[in-house]
């Protein structure tokens, strides 16, 4: 019996013996064209693949020939690299070392003649016989003196040998809005010319801070979340023109970490640059500092709302600006220049962020029955 036509067309051969297994034709399979066409580049492309890596140029470890970028990435000068670049040539660190023992900060450079600004901790160890050794962003090292500081408001300037030096362009602290952009710099935990950025979080925040000494700091304090960690102290805080607006000067933590100190948790706080600049200039001319009084004594153990004088029969003293406006102890205020007075030390921060001869407004409280007043604040006995 012959195969039909179908199985004559399916096997090669039709004399083979019957115990061998028949072999069978390829099929022959219909592609469209327009697949055949897209079939034939992807076979192109791999075809150009296998011959590079026959051809001796690989990506498996022969002969890899890669192209290298000349391109130059242009930076605007308002961008955070293009502000680090211009500030960072005049902002220092500063080593203090004594017999108390040793300490670093920052500070930036306010005039050309070598005058440094910084906080007042940073260099108060060196004060009494201490060495002093300023290193600016090039590599080279100083030894410094200090022209004066002051405790009140925490604020020190120092100043080298050296002329020429690239002085910082000082901003308005009173312009600053919340949610401005900054940049802050310095040298925290030692690591020089770091620079980190944030906003302004907060103005206005009444910061207290101590050196250890008792002598406690004031500040009425510009708040950033820009990363401010120990040994950014006295460094600046620009904004987006690259211009001072604030010294930083004090970090808030949630325990201890770093020796007696923590790291940042983005809550950093900034001497306002105003406020830095008065100071600066008089102890540049007199190497002495003065700040606004009211003339009196706060009972800092009072835990309601306000700041209570002192029941203390010199806590108002004779003559000073509270004795003429009429204020007497006991007596609670709880405005100050229309701002709210929570405590006493927003009262005190409150007070020595105006100048000296100022006239402010008072509202307290005597016996529960509100009044007001006005005073006239006068230097603090130096």
């Amino acid at each position: 019996m012959e195969p039909d036509s179908s199985q004559q067309s399916t096997f090669q051969s039709s004399t083979k013996p019957w115990w061998e297994p028949p072999t069978m034709a390829p099929k022959r399979t219909q592609i469209p064209l327009g697949s055949a066409l897209i079939l034939a580049v992807v076979a192109g492309l791999v075809g150009s693949a296998v011959g590079n890596v026959t051809g001796g140029s690989t990506v498996f470890g022969h002969h890899v020939n890669l192209v290298s970028s000349t391109n130059t990435v242009e930076r605007k000068a308002d961008s955070i690299a293009g502000i680090a670049e211009r500030v960072l040539p005049s902002v220092v660190s500063i080593a203090s070392d004594s017999s108390n023992g040793s300490a670093t900060g920052s500070g930036f450079i306010i005039e050309s003649a070598g005058y440094i600004l910084t906080n007042n901790h940073v260099v108060a160890g060196a004060s009494d016989g201490g060495v002093l050794t300023v290193t600016l962003n090039n590599g080279k090292t100083y030894e410094a003196t200090i022209i004066g500081r002051d405790t009140s408001y925490d604020l020190a300037v120092i100043k080298i040998k050296a002329l020429n030096l690239p002085a910082l362009q000082l901003g308005n602290s009173d312009s600053v809005k919340v949610g401005d952009a900054v940049i802050a710099v310095g040298s925290p935990l030692g690591l020089s010319g770091t620079v980190t950025s944030g906003i302004i979080s907060a103005k206005n925040r009444a910061v207290t801070a101590g050196d250890g000494t008792g002598e406690n700091s004031f500040i009425n304090a510009l708040q950033t979340d820009a990363a401010i960690n120990p040994g950014n102290s006295g460094g600046p805080l620009v904004d987006a023109t690259g211009s001072v607006i604030g010294v930083n000067s004090a970090i808030a933590s949630l325990g201890s970490s770093y020796g007696s100190q923590s790291g940042s948790i983005g809550l950093g706080f900034a001497i306002p640059i105003n406020q830095a600049k008065k100071t600066a200039d008089q102890l540049i001319k007199s190497g002495k500092a003065t700040y606004p009084i009211i003339g009196i004594s706060i009972d800092r153990n009072f835990r309601g709302s306000g700041a209570k004088i002192a029941n203390s029969p010199s806590a108002v003293r004779i003559d000073g600006p509270a004795d003429k406006a009429g204020l007497k102890v006991g007596d609670i205020i709880t405005k100050f220049d229309g701002q709210s007075i929570s405590n006493a030390d927003e009262l005190i921060v409150a007070i020595r962020a105006k100048n000296v001869g100022d006239e402010v407004a008072l509202s307290y409280l005597r016996s529960g029955v509100a009044r007001e007043a006005k005073v006239t604040l006068v230097a603090a006995a130096q």
